[in-house]
Formats: C-alpha cells, sequence, structure tokens
C-alpha cells in the first residue's frame, strides 16, 4: 500500500459524484487518514462533466498529477475516457456501462464513441472493471443509489488505505434511516461486481 493514495471521481451532473467524493473523504477522517477532497463541477446543470478528485495519506493538496492516479471511479464510460491522462498501466478504473447521452449528441451536433471503443482504449491504458452500477442500484431499491454501487466497488479494488467496513459505516451515518438498507445493499453490491470480474 503506497503512503499516498489518489482517487479520480467522474461522471456527469445529477449522478452524486460530490456526494460520493464528500462521502469518502469523510471515511478518510473516520479512519484517521489525512485526506484532501477538491471539486470541479464543470456544467453545473445535469449532464455537464463533474470530476473531483480525492487524495489521502502523505499528501498536500488535492491535485492529482497525470498519470498518478491510483483509481479513477466513473458513472459513465464517456466520462472514464475523459479523465484517462490520469491513469498509468497500473491504475484501477472501474466505470458503469450505461452511458448517458449529453445534450449536444441528441441535438445532432457531436457523436456518441462507441462504447466498444470506449473500453478498449481505457483497457490499454490502465486496469479495467466494468460494471453495470445501474442495475445493480435498480436492484438494492433505488436508482440514485448508483454512487454508493461505485462507492463499493472502489472499497473491492482494495486501493484505499482503510477497510470497506469504515466507508460503509460512513455511508449509513450520512444517510436518512429509511434509506440505509437500500444503500448498504448497493454497497454491498458494487463489491460483490468488483470480486466476480
Amino acid at each position: 500500500m503506497s503512503d499516498k493514495i489518489s482517487i479520480v471521481l467522474t461522471g456527469v451532473g445529477g449522478q452524486g459524484v460530490i456526494t460520493a467524493a464528500n462521502i469518502l473523504g469523510k471515511a478518510a477522517v473516520n479512519a484517521k487518514v489525512n485526506v484532501y477532497v477538491s471539486e470541479v463541477h464543470g456544467m453545473a446543470q445535469r449532464g455537464g462533466s463533474v470530476s473531483c478528485t480525492v487524495r489521502m495519506g502523505n499528501i498536500f493538496g488535492p491535485l492529482v498529477a497525470s498519470g498518478t492516479a491510483d483509481a479513477i471511479i466513473s458513472m459513465e464510460p464517456s466520462e472514464a475516457l475523459r479523465y484517462i491522462q490520469y491513469a498509468n498501466k497500473e491504475t484501477k478504473v472501474v466505470t458503469d456501462i450505461n452511458s448517458v447521452i449529453p445534450f449536444t449528441v441528441a441535438v445532432g451536433g457531436e457523436e456518441y464513441p462507441d462504447l466498444d471503443d470506449i473500453f478498449k482504449e481505457i483497457n490499454s491504458r490502465s486496469k479495467l472493471y466494468k460494471m453495470d452500477a445501474l442495475n445493480i442500484a435498480k436492484e438494492s431499491g433505488a436508482l440514485i443509489t448508483k454512487n454508493i454501487v461505485m462507492l463499493g466497488a472502489l472499497a473491492a479494488t482494495d486501493v484505499l488505505p482503510f477497510k470497506s467496513e469504515i466507508l460503509l459505516k460512513t455511508i449509513l451515518d450520512n444517510v436518512p434511516a429509511k434509506y440505509k438498507e437500500i444503500n448498504k445493499r448497493a454497497f454491498e453490491g458494487g463489491m460483490k461486481a468488483i470480486k466476480q470480474s
């Protein structure tokens, strides 16, 4: 385990990227690990690119240098590709397989890249893990828990400098009581998907 852990979280507006980064930061604090979290909103409306960085351990700021991320967690495949400059051959890239077609494509201005091409490119530059996070969230009881599914997946990569139980407890401490069971299922579903891949 490195004394510096750098994680990039990405997706599009409305997918809970910032919430996931904040939970990750709180979990690090609960584990008594030094942590910095940064947010880059990009286009704030739903559908715009959003990214956050979370750095833990012997670090002095939130910025991740190109080629130094330990993990890239992406809620959307093309967003994983957009941030691939942070990856190296050892970086674990976890992405949902479900694309979100941006409005620029919907109105005919641009073309969404072929998913197989996206995965091939990511896989050539990192260690790729694909999962149907949206379906896992749906089976857990709420589509909105997709970001929690992705945190479970991150926990299963063994990148984090603390136990997955600390992350799960932090999640459950930050959701209303009536949603605890759904979030627990989502987290465990994400972990299981990575362990089986």
